[in-house]
């Protein structure tokens, strides 16, 4: 089965903006990253980005940290109606992340990825991985991604067909999906995703999904346009979204981002 996924964006797919994009033809969602270490100490804040209000189908984006803050948080964990597996977070850019050997810089640290996927599975949850192609060009050229997905166990990998260091308005290269695809391990493309064109690209490389994220903000309805669904008009799915944040209580913050997104017409 093809599946149209929500990436996870921070500050905007929380609870209620998730519950919108599956309501209108999203297959699965993701919560923030949030970070392990800020679960395990009880931080407040990181707490919020994974509380979850209704019955969406989502998987838990983690930014990994020791073996040990992980397992403890694992061991811990109970599962809850909606909950699909966890997804482990590879592609963060931030070099507040990557210098410490994280987000897109552990792409190229299989295995310490291995420890990691071991540990969840060990509990028998589904486990995803969001990788980028790498921290820069060289780890591209090198295949590092490649490496990453052949050599580890993921139930399926998420790839974002460009590296950290390239900025958001640069171009995706989707020519590397194919020898992703032929590790025969499950793909799921990601990358300015945003016609029926390019998802029939998609799946004519032979990618069992797509991951969808800015244009879903700009219009959570995409997901039935890529499906080739009816849509509701921009104006009808803010009144439904504003309706859900007050009928479950969702922070404001979401909404409001939301609204700038849709009244400028653009992400920055």
């Amino acid at each position: 089965m093809f599946r149209y996924m929500l990436a996870p964006i921070e500050d905007y797919t929380g609870s209620m903006f998730r519950k919108l994009c599956f309501d209108n033809g999203a297959d699965l969602t993701f919560t923030e990253m949030t970070r392990v270490e800020g679960i395990v100490r009880n931080n407040k804040a990181t707490l919020s980005k994974i509380e979850i209000k209704d019955t969406t189908p989502v998987e838990i984006q983690l930014l990994p940290s020791n073996e040990e803050q992980l397992a403890k948080y694992i061991l811990g964990f109970k599962p809850f109606e909606g909950f699909v597996g966890f997804n482990l977070n590879l592609c963060c850019p931030s070099k507040n992340i990557t210098k410490y050997g994280r987000g897109g810089a552990m792409v190229r640290r299989v295995e310490k990825i291995n420890k990691l996927l071991k540990i969840i599975q060990k509990e028998n949850y589904s486990t995803s991985i969001k990788l980028s192609l790498g921290l820069n060009n060289f780890e591209k050229e090198n295949k590092v991604y490649l490496q990453s997905i052949s050599e580890t166990d993921a139930n399926y990998y998420v790839v974002q067909a460009k590296t950290s260091a390239q900025k958001s308005s640069e171009e995706y290269d989707y020519s590397i999906l194919n020898e992703c695809v032929d590790t025969k391990k499950e793909i799921i493309a990601n990358g300015n995703i945003n016609t029926i064109k390019k998802v029939e690209k998609m799946k004519k490389i032979g990618c069992n999904g797509v991951m969808v994220g800015r244009s879903a903000v700009l219009n959570p309805a995409i997901f039935n346009q890529l499906k080739g669904n009816m849509t509701k008009p921009i104006k009808e799915l803010t009144k439904d979204y504003e309706e859900l944040c007050k009928v479950y209580n969702e922070r404001e913050k979401y909404y409001s981002n939301f609204l700038k997104v849709v009244k400028s017409g653009k992400f920055v």
